[in-house]
C-alpha cells in the first residue's frame, strides 16, 4: 500500500528542479514490491546525504579503530542508512528520536523555527504551499511522491503527500528503524518546532 503523509504544512524552500534525483529503473517508477529500487543520485542529493550523515555521525556508536572516517563526498545513500543504524545502537527508542531531533535542529540557523511560525501560520494556503514543496525536497530521502487531497478538520485541501515507495524503509529493511529514526522524530519536529501537525505513514 502506498504511503500517505498527511501534511498540515511543511515549509521547505528548495526548487523542484534542484532536488530531484532520478530512478534508474527503465520505467522511471519504483521497482515492484519485494525488489530494491535503483536510484541515480546527483550532486544536490549527495550534498544532503553528506550533511545529514556527518551530523548524525556525531551521535553514532564508536567506529572500529581501523575504520577510516569518510570524507564529505564519500557518503552515498547506503552509508547514510548505515550511520542511522549506528545512531540506534545502545539507545532507547526515546533517545533515538531525541538524537534525530538534535540533528534536525543543528541543520537550521538560530531562531529559524520562530521565524517560520511568523511567516507560515497554519492556514490552508500554507498547508498546500508547503506540501507542494515537500515533494521535491524529500525526493532524495523517501523517493518519488505526489500531492494529494486530504480532509483536515472537515475541510478538503491539497496538503497531503503520497509516497509511492519509501526509499528509507526500503533500504533499511527495518520498520522499527523507520519509525524511530524518521517517522516519529520528523512528525514531532514539524509539529512541536514549527507548529505544523504532520502525520507520516511510510511503507515498503
Amino acid at each position: 500500500m502506498a504511503a500517505i503523509a498527511s501534511l498540515q504544512a511543511v515549509n521547505l524552500t528548495f526548487r523542484r528542479r534542484s532536488t530531484r534525483c532520478g530512478i534508474a529503473e527503465p520505467s522511471g517508477e519504483p521497482a515492484p514490491m519485494g525488489l530494491k529500487t535503483r536510484y541515480e543520485d546527483g550532486l544536490v542529493e549527495r550534498v544532503f546525504m553528506g550533511l545529514f550523515a556527518r551530523k548524525m555521525d556525531k551521535f553514532g556508536s564508536k567506529k572500529k579503530k581501523d575504520t577510516k572516517e569518510k570524507g564529505f563526498w564519500e557518503y552515498d545513500y547506503e552509508s547514510f542508512v548505515e550511520v542511522s543504524k549506528r545512531v540506534m545502537q545502545g539507545r532507547s527508542r526515546v533517545q533515538q528520536q531525541e538524537a534525530v531531533r538534535e540533528v534536525l535542529l543543528s541543520m537550521l540557523p538560530p531562531g529559524a523555527p520562530e521565524q517560520f511560525r511568523k511567516l507560515f501560520p497554519p492556514t490552508k494556503w500554507a498547508a498546500e504551499f508547503n506540501a507542494a514543496l515537500t515533494v521535491p525536497f524529500f525526493h532524495w530521502l523517501v523517493g518519488p511522491s505526489q500531492v494529494i487531497e486530504v480532509e483536515v478538520n472537515g475541510v478538503k485541501q491539497r496538503s497531503g503527500v503520497r509516497i509511492k515507495k519509501c526509499r528509507y524503509l526500503e533500504n533499511s529493511g527495518c520498520v522499527g528503524m523507520c519509525v524511530n529514526m524518521c517517522k516519529i522524530p520528523t512528525q514531532d519536529f514539524f509539529t512541536n518546532e514549527f507548529g505544523l501537525p504532520l502525520t507520516m505513514n511510510p511503507s515498503m
